[in-house]
């Protein structure tokens, strides 16, 4: 991937976000972690990304406070370590800004952050899965935000497919990053239509189908996964796979949460099913 698509836009210039608390996980029955068990359940924890566990220390402390869904602090760890920390950070700040803050100015804000901090380290360091991973993750959520076709139409998608292909591209068992590109596919599917999506975007509904199936074989137990790939089908086939889509969400929802995105992740699931 041309090293000037990782570069920063002027769109996302970060905009200071409101310094108030972050709001608290909402579930006093998330799993809790210290840096003792924490490293013990590293690897299904970071089965979907393939991240090397941290040396036992601060930093593995701050990736604690987040598998124990204390997000605030466990970004405030990230940033306090540079370089190493940018990965806790960014990941912390994202799925704290995706599932948790309520007020929509500061979600995107929240976004806009790891968008800038992970393009300006990818920039630099263009094999950095971790730092292109967030920085798909964050644009494609800032775009969703602001609607998939405007963002589409400011390139933005082309950005998070571009760096999506290419963290396939240099860790191609990172789970994550497949389901990500599916998703990508399938809404640009449902927004612009087959046709365009194929030739403007090289959207297909058959790749789609395929990076959702090989992500979940990659990770079986990611709830996330399962309702992505359940949307995935109802936005490229309609009612169709209406049965097919359910039965995706029941079991994300009878999982047990590894930890607390997890956990919110089957709380969505749950919502989902009750709708």
């Amino acid at each position: 991937m041309p090293h000037q698509d990782l570069q920063p836009l002027s769109l996302l210039s970060a905009g200071t976000v409101p310094a108030e608390p972050w709001t608290l996980l909402p579930y006093s029955d998330a799993p809790y972690f210290d840096t003792a068990n924490l490293l013990v359940q590293w690897p299904r924890l970071h089965a979907g990304q393939g991240l090397q566990p941290p040396a036992p220390g601060p930093l593995a402390e701050g990736w604690a406070l987040y598998h124990s869904g204390e997000f605030e602090r466990a970004a405030a760890v990230g940033l306090q370590h540079g370089h190493e920390g940018l990965a806790l950070a960014n990941q912390a700040t994202a799925i704290y800004a995706n599932y948790l803050e309520p007020r929509e100015a500061v979600r995107q804000a929240l976004f806009k952050q790891v968008v800038e901090r992970a393009t300006a380290q990818a920039a630099a360091e263009p094999d950095n899965c971790q730092a292109l991973y967030w920085q798909a993750y964050a644009l494609g959520r800032y775009s969703q935000g602001i609607s998939v076709a405007r963002a589409l139409a400011q390139g933005l998608g082309t950005k998070v497919k571009g760096a999506l292909e290419r963290v396939i591209e240099l860790q191609p068992h990172h789970a994550d990053a497949h389901v990500a590109l599916a998703a990508f596919h399938a809404e640009v599917i449902d927004k612009v239509g087959a046709l365009v999506g194929r030739m403007t975007y090289g959207a297909r509904a058959e790749t789609a189908v395929e990076l959702f199936e090989r992500g979940l074989r990659l990770n079986p137990y990611s709830a996330s996964g399962l309702m992505e790939y359940a949307r995935g089908l109802l936005m490229l086939q309609g009612d169709a796979h209406m049965a097919e889509a359910t039965r995706l969400y029941e079991k994300a929802a009878a999982l047990a949460p590894a930890d607390a995105r997890e956990r919110l992740d089957i709380e969505l699931a749950r919502a989902g099913l009750a709708d």
